[in-house]
């Protein structure tokens, strides 16, 4: 693994990310139908992927933060050091984990000791808390969570879902413990190889319909177009294209 220390969130942080297959998506890339064939979701993915190849950078702009995510980036760190407390181990914080080849990543929210690491979400939906605190399932974020100890070799990982709702019953923090499994880290790791060759595949059709490089054609224009195609109180020159 290549591990990569930027803080995660920062614009070195997206740039790394660009036109890589990301942990929280693997789930996402193995979609298939019942008949065996990629879903529109999985194949909207890998469009996104690989324009993201071509341009080497993030289809979306950093500044543009949906609050849903924004709302997780304000509660990690909560959910962190409820952890430290709760246990008593310690987080170290990763920006970026990728594989050798570059294509696959993760961003871990830490590693725990020599051999673990940690995954904390937030959620808002009433059906997928229930599972996760009831009755263990975080089916949901398995994927993500075994893809995090593929990318960094670790055994095992702590899955805690924050729900603040629940504090007056000091049920803050659910944690479950998950080991490593082998044998759906191999298939997983098979199916994203097969994802990632059709990413390539869509690569090498769009530069086959490649022209002359626009990106210093686009770059002078774009101070010329007026305020309202860019965004109220945005400056054109803070957008970055490529």
């Amino acid at each position: 693994m290549k591990l990569h220390t930027m803080p995660q969130g920062s614009p070195e942080w997206h740039a790394i990310r660009a036109g890589v297959i990301t942990a929280s998506n693997f789930a996402l890339a193995r979609e298939r139908t019942a008949k065996g064939a990629m879903t529109a979701a999985a194949k909207s993915y890998a469009f996104r992927v690989a324009l993201e190849r071509i341009a080497g950078a993030p289809l979306e702009e950093p500044q543009f933060v949906p609050w849903q995510a924004r709302r997780g980036q304000i509660l990690e760190p909560v959910a962190a050091r409820l952890y430290e407390l709760q246990t008593g181990a310690s987080i170290t914080p990763v920006g970026f984990v990728t594989s050798d080849c570059g294509r696959f990543g993760a961003s871990p929210d830490g590693l725990v000791a020599d051999d673990a690491g940690v995954e904390f979400k937030a959620f808002l939906n009433a059906d997928k808390i229930r599972d996760i605190i009831l009755t263990g399932d975080i089916g949901s974020c398995i994927d993500q969570v075994q893809g995090g100890m593929w990318l960094t070799g670790r055994h095992r990982w702590t899955f805690g879902l924050l729900c603040p709702a629940l504090a007056p019953i000091g049920r803050a923090l659910t944690l479950h413990e998950i080991d490593r499994d082998d044998a759906q880290i191999e298939q997983m790791a098979a199916e994203l190889q097969q994802f990632d060759a059709h990413v390539e595949t869509i690569v090498a059709s769009l530069r086959e319909l490649s022209g002359p490089d626009q990106r210093e054609l686009i770059a002078s224009l774009m101070p010329e177009l007026p305020e309202r195609s860019v965004g109220a109180g945005i400056d054109p020159d803070s957008i970055v294209l490529f």
